[in-house]
């Protein structure tokens, strides 16, 4: 079998900083600072662990890419064939602090756009260190990763198949179980295994695997504890009677994807069938609502129109989505106060869930390739109760 590569291309990142410099252009910006993990793979390919010593990219309207970093990382970066040019400082804070060395190898001066992301401290020390550049917010980079290179979509699609396989694998793992006679799993066993089992997929069959801030992993609950959206494994047994959710996700190339399911142990009483069949409805309609042109607070009015239709509204916690690329959750954001336009090319959650205090919560998520036409479930294990009730 063919090892699926993670890394990207070197010309890859050449296109990305064409169309970077060609937005630069537009609004009027003679160079532009980031110091953020995802925006710097984004640019160069260079993925590191961010500490206190900054990482940063500088890439000039005439077509320089310069990128800041502590030596100790400057090897790291020639190993990963960074497609910038390096300037290193030895150490932090430093004897020449590290946006000083930046300006010394620069030059800077005109209009210069900065991440809103970037930390105060950080965006001081640059504005000490250039007082002859107009340092000015802007979101370019933010609204440039929206739509992706089709060498993205396939490390998504890749992504997502894994993400499958670790859903079948934690059913699989109940199953097994349910079959012996024995124990359930606890939350906190049922996400080692499909943690292990995303990893060891992409170890197994990959090559150049990129570790990005979560290469696999998510989110395992069950009973009461699943109805705190973002509840946190625990000890908790899975037992005759429970739900249980799986909120998967894994990165491949630093691409992400989720994918969740909300399964039931036995036959589903009246009142967890109606939970489910209302968010399985609400995330069909937004599987079939999303396209490009659609405002993302249309198409989050639209999904969630559907829970409250069914008399549930009060059990809504958040939004229908997110975008997702190098950051799990990223802009745009499907929600009432984002009336950004979908885009073909983007990356979306479509997961809304419904969360009933002391009983569960309830969630379907698929991530989603919005096209011209319609949107593509890039995650594609079956959602149906049928489906996701596991016989004991």
């Amino acid at each position: 079998m063919t090892e699926f590569d993670q890394r990207l291309a070197p010309e890859f990142f050449d296109r990305v900083q064409t169309g970077v410099r060609d937005r630069m252009g537009a609004q009027g910006f003679d160079a532009f600072l980031t110091d953020h993990p995802e925006d710097i793979a984004y640019l160069t390919g260079f993925f590191h662990h961010p500490s206190e010593r900054p990482v940063a990219i500088w890439i000039e309207a005439n077509g320089r890419v310069v990128m800041l970093l502590p030596e100790l990382e400057r090897e790291y970066a020639e190993s990963q064939s960074a497609r910038a040019e390096l300037v290193a400082f030895f150490e932090f804070p430093g004897v020449v602090a590290p946006f000083e060395a930046l300006a010394r190898a620069v030059s800077p001066r005109g209009r210069v756009g900065f991440a809103s992301s970037m930390p105060f401290s950080r965006l001081s020390a640059a504005r000490e260190a250039m007082p002859g550049a107009d340092l000015v917010a802007s979101d370019l980079l933010t609204r440039a990763r929206f739509v992706k290179f089709p060498e993205e979509v396939t490390l998504h699609r890749e992504a997502a198949r894994v993400t499958d396989r670790m859903l079948e694998a934690g059913v699989s793992l109940v199953v097994e179980a349910v079959a012996a006679g024995g124990e359930l799993p606890t939350e906190a066993e049922l996400e080692r295994h499909v943690t292990a089992t995303g990893t060891g997929i992409m170890y197994a069959e990959h090559r150049n695997v990129v570790v990005a801030s979560l290469l696999a992993g998510g989110l395992v609950y069950s009973g009461a504890n699943s109805a705190f959206p973002h509840g946190l494994p625990s000890v908790n047994r899975l037992k005759a009677g429970d739900t249980f959710m799986l909120s998967l996700g894994c990165a491949v190339g630093g691409r992400f994807i989720e994918g969740e399911r909300t399964f039931v142990l036995g036959e589903p009483t009246a009142e967890q069938r109606r939970y489910h069949d209302t968010i399985n409805a609400a995330q069909q309609l937004g599987r079939e609502t999303i396209r490009a042109g659609l405002e993302c607070r249309e198409a989050n009015r639209l999904c969630l129109d559907v829970i409250r239709g069914a008399g549930l509204g009060a059990f809504i916690r958040h939004r229908q989505g997110h975008g997702i690329g190098l950051g799990m959750h990223e802009a745009p954001w499907l929600e009432d106060g984002d009336a950004t336009l979908l885009e073909a090319g983007m990356v979306v959650s479509n997961e809304p869930g419904i969360y009933v205090p002391q009983h569960a919560g309830y969630r379907i998520s698929d991530s989603m390739l919005v096209t011209d036409t319609g949107a593509e479930p890039l995650t594609t294990y079956p959602r149906s109760l049928d489906d996701c009730t596991i016989a004991l």
